[in-house]
């Protein structure tokens, strides 16, 4: 009895594996059955072949345009190719349906599922952030179409995480000017994230920055430039301390202030025996 039982468990795992083939899965799409067709693409997503599933569901598409069915085709086939992690064309095939199909169904979980495509296409802080910035717009979208839906507070927390990103960039493009001595820039690009990110966790190193690239531009300028170079490293160190007085970096920045102020006293003594 339990050998018959082994031989059925195998037969049957052969027929499975004959179906879910290449060359009967061709079979089946060339058949020009679109019931079969359809059957088919679902008993591969129900067994998790999603690049499979997502193929056959594009094959039988294009008999149920206008049908009852024509959405569902069109969200399992995306739905596959993001469980694949095809995220482009995914979100590709989810802008389409979240279009053409509003009152569907399945339009929240299709403009969740194109968020989150949104999402795993952003890249690291290193590279250009114009994906982030329109995963995080998506992102609030969803939120703000569909505020009781239970992805929200996940959505909000990679919210969080895309804007922390963003901040690293703008802190990142910043550097890159301080690293490579360009320290005029350096100041407009740190000013710039501070401005545009105010409650960055960057913040203390972009205001240190700040007054490390204002006094190195001020040390290396011509003299016509110095005062004025000084006076802007003041304001800046001022800044600073008034906002991290126990910063490990003070004995540093009380060095720059000191050299500063001297010269500008310096500057004002000598100013004053010419007159």
């Amino acid at each position: 009895m339990m050998k018959k039982t082994i031989v059925n468990l195998t037969i049957i795992a052969a027929v499975a594996a004959l179906f879910f083939s290449c060359s009967g899965l061709g079979q089946i799409t060339k058949s020009g059955d679109p019931e079969l067709m359809y059957s088919t693409a679902m008993k591969l997503y129900k067994a998790e072949k999603w690049n499979r599933a997502s193929d056959m569901f594009d094959a039988c598409s294009g008999y149920y345009i206008g049908s009852e069915r024509e959405d569902s085709i069109a969200f399992f086939s995306a739905r596959s190719k993001f469980k694949n992690r095809d995220y482009h064309e995914a979100s590709t095939s989810f802008d389409e349906f979240r279009r053409k199909f509003g009152r569907s169904v399945f339009i929240e979980d299709a403009e969740g599922m194109y968020a989150l495509c949104q999402y795993y296409q952003a890249p690291g802080p290193t590279r250009d952030q114009t994906l982030t910035a329109q995963a995080i717009v998506s992102l609030n979208d969803f939120i703000e179409r569909y505020p009781e839906s239970k992805r929200v507070e996940a959505f909000q927390g990679i919210i969080e995480e895309l804007t922390m990103r963003l901040h690293d960039r703008s802190f990142l493009n910043a550097y890159t000017y301080f690293k490579i001595q360009k320290y005029k820039s350096a100041v407009v690009a740190f000013r710039n994230a501070l401005k545009n990110y105010d409650n960055t966790s960057h913040r203390e190193e972009i205001m240190y920055y700040i007054v490390v690239s204002n006094y190195r531009l001020a040390h290396n300028s011509v003299e016509s430039k110095q005062a004025d170079r000084y006076l802007a490293m003041l304001d800046s160190y001022y800044s600073f301390i008034e906002e991290y007085p126990e910063s490990k970096n003070i004995k540093e920045l009380n060095r720059y202030f000191k050299e500063a102020k001297d010269y500008i006293d310096k500057n004002k003594d000598s100013e004053q025996s010419a007159e």
